[in-house]
């Protein structure tokens, strides 16, 4: 299964990869089928319906205005998040969608766009079903669709076949597991960045790969600079209220020697660059999935803290930063899941922290054994993470999961760093580890809003 760093970091919107950028692709690759069929000036009506833990918590994660932007042909990497809320409002005022952008039809979301709370589909947990009907209420097209993490979507035919985003591409440096990819460093004497650069020339040039790679880095800033300008409550019935924007005015006025202790300082803004990315990604704004929303701000915080306070940080250290961080991801996606909704929390802000703290060892100099080592670190110690968003919305505990994560993985980066890549347990067996875990763990831990804080802060 070959994947491309740009596979695991997509540019999209929030609050969720699976919850709203995938069904976004879903509704337009279904739209985009009619056409491609021939259909779409046969279709009146589009019933669109969602299961598991779609339909469990997709209206706070944003599911619904998602499907009805994506029927109307928008891509989440390019729609505008300031159109979506109204946009989808306006639908639901007029009764009135313009399938692909063209082809008006009626659609009534009481009646067209349902969400069973408790029904699921085969496969996985984030299931979705497109109907199309004609005039005469005849069906002329239906599709299941799978949102199976980080904004990945599966037609119901690969996910069957157990080849889910397969890609036939080949690759240079082919590997499965951390124990084959550290082989192959050894063999060649590349760095962990380099093999996945090596691989990803199957797609793009070295210097498309690179400008691709800042450009990410260029999204993730934005993001950081808007969560830090912008104050209030976030959207939702739980009324959070933001607190990055204030957080940066009072870091700004204060000497950085004037915290908790001098050296803790770096931790304040590690903990601001994480809550104003998830505080973005929980108002819709624009997100890089690294590798999902609801953990994207684990990496832009490291991030920010490899170039803002590691000496002798610059672009060949950003760059070598996401190659060897995606490297982390590719294993976690082929050999376990990046799904909260089908391994709990772990799989999100647990990989993510593995991937920073992987990228932040390559970035200031680690050999590969190190490397890997801080992703084990990093993900061991995010085993049996549940997924549990109070009232379904990706705020609580979401946001503050970020910053301690991002901390952690710098944390596991320096003590890989302290070692020389010896250790007793291997990133492999962590990830198989995170697999079992999350198969064992209850539906009700794996983003459905029906456990943990979900239901006892709620009783509180």
């Amino acid at each position: 299964m070959a994947i491309s760093l740009f596979d695991l970091f997509k540019v999209g919107i929030g609050p969720s990869s699976s919850h709203t950028v995938g069904p976004m692709r879903a509704a337009q690759l279904f739209a985009q089928r009619l056409s491609n069929d021939g259909l779409l000036e046969q279709v009146v009506r589009v019933r669109s319906e969602l299961f598991g833990s779609l339909g469990a918590t997709g209206k706070g994660h944003g599911s619904g205005p998602a499907v009805l932007l994506g029927l109307e042909g928008h891509a989440p990497d390019l729609v505008d998040p300031q159109l979506v809320k109204p946009r989808a409002e306006e639908i639901g005022e007029t009764g009135l969608l313009l399938l692909l952008g063209s082809q008006r039809i009626q659609f009534n979301p009481e009646q067209d766009l349902i969400f069973h709370r408790n029904e699921s589909l085969p496969f996985h947990p984030n299931g979705m079903s497109f109907t199309a009907y004609d005039a005469a209420g005849q069906v002329t097209c239906q599709k299941l669709y799978y949102s199976v993490g980080g904004g990945f979507v599966a037609g119901e035919e690969t996910v069957e076949s157990g080849q889910i985003q397969a890609d036939p591409t080949p690759l240079v440096h082919d590997y499965k597991s951390a124990k084959r990819l550290l082989e192959i460093c050894a063999e060649t004497g590349l760095s962990i960045a380099e093999v996945t650069l090596e691989n990803e020339k199957q797609w793009r040039s070295e210097e498309e790969i690179r400008s691709g790679i800042l450009s990410l880095w260029d999204v993730m800033q934005q993001c950081v600079r808007a969560g830090i300008s912008n104050d209030g409550i976030l959207p939702g019935g739980l009324k959070v209220r933001r607190r990055a924007a204030a957080w940066h005015r009072d870091l700004k006025n204060r000497n950085r020697m004037d915290l908790i202790t001098p050296s803790l300082g770096a931790m304040d803004w590690v903990n601001l660059y994480a809550l104003a990315v998830n505080e973005e990604n929980a108002a819709g704004g624009r997100i890089v999935t690294a590798p999902t929303n609801g953990a994207a701000g684990i990496i832009p915080a490291v991030l920010h803290y490899y170039v803002n306070f590691c000496p002798n940080s610059d672009e060949d250290g950003i760059v070598r930063f996401f190659l060897a961080a995606s490297a982390i991801g590719f294993l976690f996606k082929a050999n376990a899941s990046i799904s909260g909704a089908e391994v709990g929390c772990q799989g999100e802000v647990g990989s993510a922290c593995a991937m920073a703290a992987a990228g932040l060892a390559e970035a200031v100099g680690a050999t590969p054994e190190q490397v890997e080592n801080a992703a084990e670190i990093g993900m061991e110690h995010n085993l049996g993470l549940t997924c549990d968003p109070v009232g379904g919305l990706v705020q609580v505990p979401c946001i503050e999961r970020n910053a301690m994560a991002a901390m952690k993985a710098i944390n596991a980066a320096s003590m890989a760093m302290r070692g020389d890549g010896y250790h007793f347990v291997s990133l492999d067996k962590v990830i198989k580890t995170m697999r079992d875990t999350g198969r064992d763990m209850l539906d009700k831990y794996k983003e459905t809003s029906r456990g943990g804080l979900a239901v006892n802060v709620i009783e509180c």
